[in-house]
């Protein structure tokens, strides 16, 4: 009977354990060690270039005349930023505006069972922001007090690993990595198109990142900065920042201006280089 009880619990405990992503198991796969040396042979003389958040190879528009703007939400992750906005989540839902959702590794732990709740709703693209949210610089730059990844060999696996990660979650690989910060650099850019990703920034700097930032100056950074093919940048992990406040009174007011709303994988994208 005790023999019994042991294996029942180890079943359970392994169906409960089934929802989380190997990370250990999934550097040591054999394609992705194959596909990791490959990028570092190819970049191992690799000069950084330029860092900031608008570097060559970074989208930030969506490539259009029509007045419709892509709203994205960061969930970054990390002791204390692993949070949901359930109320901003609902808002979108109860609107009916579809969004992209750029989720770190550290987010998608916390929150797996959110994760595929997201991934499930047609209304979401579900894209990636880095498997331990930090800034893709293969010379380790630092922003915010953040420092960023250092060499190649961290720069793919702050991309392709959460990539693997979501794909495994959802059944869909990432197309878009937003760097932390929305900060990179030219090599990185180079990197994440070596493995099949475009690095996206923003047009509209929502202020939400600001913790006790008035709704009312966010919702002026979102009205004002509206223009046509913009994508707004915003955070869906903070429910005590005012992002949703000034997004729920930001909406009327876009919508007299007559925009509508896309994810960003409904449009080609372009940057200023």
């Amino acid at each position: 009977m005790r023999i019994v009880l042991i294996i029942t619990a180890l079943f359970i405990s392994g169906l409960a354990h089934a929802q989380y992503f190997n990370e250990a198991m999934a550097r040591q796969d054999s394609t992705y060690q194959n596909l990791k040396k490959k990028i570092i042979h190819e970049f191992k003389h690799a000069s950084p270039g330029k860092f900031g958040p608008f570097v060559k190879g970074v989208d930030e528009d969506i490539n259009t005349n029509q007045k419709i703007l892509a709203l994205t939400f960061d969930a970054c992750g990390g002791p204390h930023g692993s949070g949901y906005d359930e109320e901003l989540i609902n808002f979108l839902r109860q609107e009916k505006i579809p969004a992209t959702l750029f989720l770190s590794g550290l987010w998608i732990d916390a929150n797996p069972d959110k994760v595929k709740e997201l991934a499930a709703d047609p209304l979401f693209e579900i894209e990636n922001h880095g498997l331990t949210h930090h800034p893709c610089a293969i010379d380790g730059e630092t922003k915010f007090g953040i420092k960023g990844t250092s060499g190649v060999n961290q720069a793919v696996d702050e991309i392709e690993l959460n990539a693997r990660k979501i794909e495994w979650m959802t059944s869909f690989k990432p197309l878009y990595y937003r760097s932390a910060t929305a900060t990179t650099d030219e090599g990185c850019s180079t990197i994440a198109h070596h493995l099949n990703e475009t690095i996206v920034s923003y047009d509209l700097l929502s202020g939400d990142a600001v913790s006790g930032t008035p709704k009312g100056v966010i919702k002026e950074n979102l009205v004002r900065g509206a223009k046509d093919g913009a994508i707004v940048i915003m955070h869906m992990n903070h429910p005590e920042w005012n992002g949703y406040e000034a997004l729920k009174e930001a909406l009327p007011a876009w919508q007299a201006q007559g925009f509508t709303f896309v994810k960003l994988n409904m449009h080609p994208l372009k940057g200023k280089h």
